[in-house]
């Protein structure tokens, strides 16, 4: 498929507010995408990897310079054009016209060519990357049109700004290939992958399982008022220690082993340890397996989450990394093993498979746990998880089956005090006088439905070292500036603290945090891991409760 109807197509999309609109025009399309559709849908989401997944790895001053050798143009140039759009893509599509000659041999693009450099982006490291990643993106818009070279550009720095979040895509495929969108999101969430997913409701067959190597995404817990609340909603309780720490999701054939985070990224390079840890003490030939990470020192005692987010974020040095910070596995549930998916069996039978088949040691064992409906025994329980420095409990229901990406009631989370908030990033203001240098006041959103609504400000309680390593992480991802306003890529999400949550006319979302201060940056969730207004709203309830 040429890349120019892709093109056409983003512009229609970014031309319509109206989602129902969207969906239609996506799924005119998708049925037109014969063998290209699992591209073509990946690609109408703005990216080439499923959500969650890889990041194309190429900054804001990157990108300039990549515009200003396709285009012929200086890189004054760019900056003044940048200036003037404030909008990257722009900027490319601007200089591509004012281009004085086509490319010698310039062909017509494909999706297929597009889509396969783009891929590659994230899979070049190591001296003279940055230069081959280069070349890449400039082969690309060398031979584009503007129009092509607006779109090339911002899927490169995830800027699309056509609107088209997942609840728009799942609906476009339900409506191309006449299928219910409760089926496509069901496969979505035992998946992770939309492309896939499009080309199973091509064929027709939307039956979706556990399958080894493709992550699932996780099922999610709800907040509880109190552990009193939690233990009521359940004939069958299992109550386990909530852990400051990192999920992840263990997949295991044979002697090969790939370690996932929840937010589906591939994690295994990062933590070797874990990858040992699962071939020497798992005795099974086959298996999904989740847990809870923690950092521990060397006599075993938990660190803070900090300890562990570097390892997240470290691409190289694994070796020192993994000797300077050990790791604890809390194991907590199976979901596939020998061949068969156990995602409809009870969380009863699941955590009795899961015994049988851990060889426990101090690194590697099981979640604290207790089956019980006794509330002192409980409590007792959730004190001692405080005790040892973790958040708190959660409280499963043992019936349950295992609802991958979804909030359910299921499982319920309980913490002494009132639930932080992971909130994403959405712009940021340069500060004044000596923290000029840095965006010390950000601007937070929770989701609502595809959208993202601003929460209010979080402007005090930073450290000097926050603000310098958040403003390295926003640089990249600013889109547009406005005199001191930067707007943000939405990809980053921190935790956040606060005194109350309060109503408030004065932001989208309808609630404003009072006191709002940063707890921690979580590498490990994305934005659509992210607080739902909805969530605000219930905790808001909750919070006039204890009161």
């Amino acid at each position: 498929m040429q890349y120019s109807k892709l093109a056409d197509l983003y512009e229609k999309l970014e031309s319509t507010a109206k989602k129902l609109e969207k969906r239609d025009v996506l799924a005119e399309f998708y049925k037109k995408s014969d063998s290209s559709i699992g591209k073509v849908v990946m690609m109408s989401t703005g990216s080439v990897f499923p959500a969650g997944s890889l990041d194309l790895g190429l900054a804001r001053g990157l990108m300039k310079k990549i515009i200003a050798k396709s285009s012929g143009s200086s890189l004054d140039a760019v900056n003044k054009t940048f200036k003037e759009t404030g909008d990257l893509g722009l900027t490319a599509e601007h200089l591509m016209q004012k281009k004085k000659q086509v490319s010698l041999g310039s062909h017509v693009l494909t999706v297929e060519k597009v889509f396969s450099n783009l891929k590659e982006l994230p899979n070049l490291t190591g001296k003279g990357s940055q230069e081959r990643k280069v070349d890449l993106v400039v082969e690309l818009l060398s031979h584009a049109s503007p129009k092509e070279a607006r779109y090339i550009v911002r899927t490169v720095i995830g800027g699309m700004r056509i609107g088209v979040a997942e609840g728009i895509v799942r609906d476009a495929i339900a409506l191309a290939f006449e299928k219910e969108p409760k089926e496509v999101e069901h496969a979505f969430n035992v998946l992770g992958d939309f492309g896939l997913v499009a080309e199973m409701a091509q064929k027709g067959d939307l039956k979706a399982d556990a399958k080894l190597f493709q992550p699932i995404r996780v099922m999610l817990a709800e907040s509880a008022a109190d552990l009193k609340e939690a233990m009521e909603a359940f004939k069958e309780p299992l109550v386990q220690t909530k852990y400051d720490g990192f999920r992840v999701q263990c997949h295991k054939d044979g002697n090969k082993v790939r370690v996932f985070s929840r937010r589906l990224d591939e994690v295994t390079h990062q933590f070797p340890d874990i990858e040992q840890m699962v071939k020497a003490n798992v005795n099974a030939k086959q298996c999904i397996i989740e847990g809870e990470v923690i950092a521990v020192d060397s006599k075993g005692n938990p660190q803070p989450f900090q300890s562990l987010s570097r390892r997240i974020q470290r691409k190289h040095d694994i070796d020192k990394m993994v000797r300077d910070i050990q790791v604890q596995v809390n194991l907590f549930d199976v979901i596939y093993l020998n061949g068969k998916s156990l995602m409809n069996n009870p969380l009863k039978e699941r955590w009795q498979e899961l015994k049988k088949i851990i060889k426990e040691n101090k690194s590697f064992c099981f979640a604290d746990t207790i089956e019980t409906n006794d509330y002192e025994k409980a409590e007792k329980f959730y004190q001692n998880s405080l005790k040892m420095g973790q958040e708190g409990v959660m409280v499963k229901n043992l019936s349950a089956s295992y609802q991958p990406g979804k909030r359910v009631g299921f499982w319920l989370k309980i913490k002494p005090i009132m639930e932080p908030l992971d909130l994403v990033v959405v712009g940021a203001e340069w500060g004044e006088g000596k923290r000029a240098k840095w965006l010390s006041s950000m601007i937070l959103a929770a989701r609502s439905g595809s959208e993202l609504l601003e929460t209010g400000r979080m402007a005090s309680g930073f450290t000097e070292d926050q603000l310098e390593q958040l403003t390295k992480k926003l640089k990249p991802l600013i889109i547009e500036e406005k005199e001191k306003i930067a707007r943000i890529r939405p990809e980053i999400v921190i935790e956040i603290g606060y005194e109350e949550i309060q109503r408030s006319p004065k932001y989208p979302s309808g609630f404003a945090l009072r006191f709002p201060r940063l707890l921690r940056l979580r590498d490990d969730k994305s934005p659509k891991d992210a607080n739902t207004v909805k969530d605000i709203e219930k905790l808001f309830a909750m919070q006039k409760k204890r009161k």
